[in-house]
């Protein structure tokens, strides 16, 4: 039986002509709000115009194919390649049988879940008749909480925040699992890294009227600032990869908070070509498959 892996990522502009038409398809082709338009220009300005997102989304498959020797594509919900686009590919590379990762370790009905429907959906309409078994979360998988734990021990001691992306609270209204996931993958790279203590935030909340996850990075610098501490740690354990709510709201954003407060904020490497990262995603794989 021949066999592949899809990863799926969210996708992001590669040039700041992009950003307008990208967040046509973040919203669905609903309107949008200009202001939300400058500011995401702004954040996407402010790092160089691009998001290395597909770029290392890219090299990530690139190494897992290199690893597991069978083809491994990748589509993005969001941007260039879409699903869609990587479908045509996939009907006519012949897989019988594929291993659908997400490049989001938690899963949320509202994230990964909208992910899985989006990918079905353009495999029905390709005509692809091959099997997809996901992986809905590896938040847990030794060899991910080993990758993250490698990026941080440089780092020593001193206070750690772990941050995820936060969500909508009416995303886990029904009993969604996303926030549990997100504390129990901190709280396992934290004993791998052999940290006495840390806390955990939400970042990134979006820019609606909807009451979203936290506490936030904010208010945890805040109080770190009233305890008098001058060094923090931050790392982003819902993240695989640099993009812009790394490479801005934390190293640009949050560090500028954090320095008006007295506060010198440090963050570990992310994933992007860890091998250990990339024995992570095979050891999934071979399990869907």
């Amino acid at each position: 039986m021949k066999q592949a892996v899809l990863l799926v990522a969210h996708g992001a502009p590669e040039r700041l002509e992009d950003v307008e038409s990208y967040l046509s398809f973040v919203r669905g082709g609903r309107p949008g709000n200009p202001k939300v338009l400058e500011e995401v220009r702004h954040r996407y300005a402010a790092i160089g115009g691009s998001s290395p997102l597909g770029r290392w989304t890219r090299a990530q498959a690139e190494a897992l194919e290199a690893r597991l020797g069978i083809p491994v594509f990748f589509g993005m919900r969001n941007w260039h390649p879409f699903i869609r686009e990587t479908m045509e590919r996939i009907r006519e590379s012949g897989v019988e049988r594929i291993a659908g990762i997400c490049l989001a370790p938690q899963f949320s009905e509202m994230s990964i879940g909208l992910y899985i429907r989006r990918t079905e959906e353009a495999r029905r309409d390709a005509g692809v008749a091959a099997e997809i078994r996901w992986a809905t979360s590896f938040h847990a998988e030794p060899l991910l909480i080993e990758a993250f734990a490698e990026r941080l021990r440089p780092l020593g001691a001193g206070k750690i925040l772990f941050t995820a992306h936060s969500l909508p609270e009416k995303a886990l209204a029904n009993g969604d699992p996303y926030a549990a996931e997100c504390r129990a993958t901190a709280a396992a790279v934290a004993s791998a890294a052999n940290l006495a203590e840390f806390d955990f935030a939400f970042q990134s909340q979006g820019m609606t009227e909807d009451r979203w996850l936290g506490p936030t990075v904010e208010s945890c610098l805040d109080r770190y600032a009233a305890e008098g501490l001058k060094e923090v740690a931050i790392d982003p354990i819902g993240f695989v990869c640099d993009h812009v709510e790394i490479l801005f709201d934390i190293d640009m954003l949050f560090r500028d908070y954090a320095a008006a407060r007295g506060i010198t904020l440090r963050r570990p490497e992310s994933l992007n070509d860890s091998p250990t990262f990339t024995a992570a995603l095979a050891e999934v794989a071979g399990r869907c498959l």
